[in-house]
């Protein structure tokens, strides 16, 4: 159990990594979902259930209004992936 709590804290981690550094909104909600899953993920470990369900539902419900709207600001034809060199090195940094 211990293990599958530290390996979903890991995922969390790289989760918010993945949104920290990643300029493109197409990119970090693919981090911003992993990291809120995993969240909830934590809780279940943890015997809170009810409240991983709630916080699942409010969590996606919220992240796909502000994808959404991101998007709809930011309709770039060519956004930058988690591979360019950019964005590889700002996540090294911030980590």
């Amino acid at each position: 159990m211990i293990k599958f709590v530290l390996f979903i804290g890991l995922c969390f981690v790289l989760g918010g990594l993945a949104v920290a550094s990643n300029p493109s909104p197409y990119y970090g909600v693919v981090g911003l979902v992993v990291a809120s899953i995993a969240g909830c993920g934590w809780l279940v470990g943890l015997g809170v259930s009810f409240m991983s369900l709630v916080l699942v539902i409010v969590y996606l419900g919220g992240m796909l209004v502000v994808f959404v709207y991101s998007v709809s600001l930011a309709a770039d034809p060519y956004p930058e992936a988690w591979a360019d060199w950019g964005v590889v090195g700002y996540g090294f940094w911030i980590g």
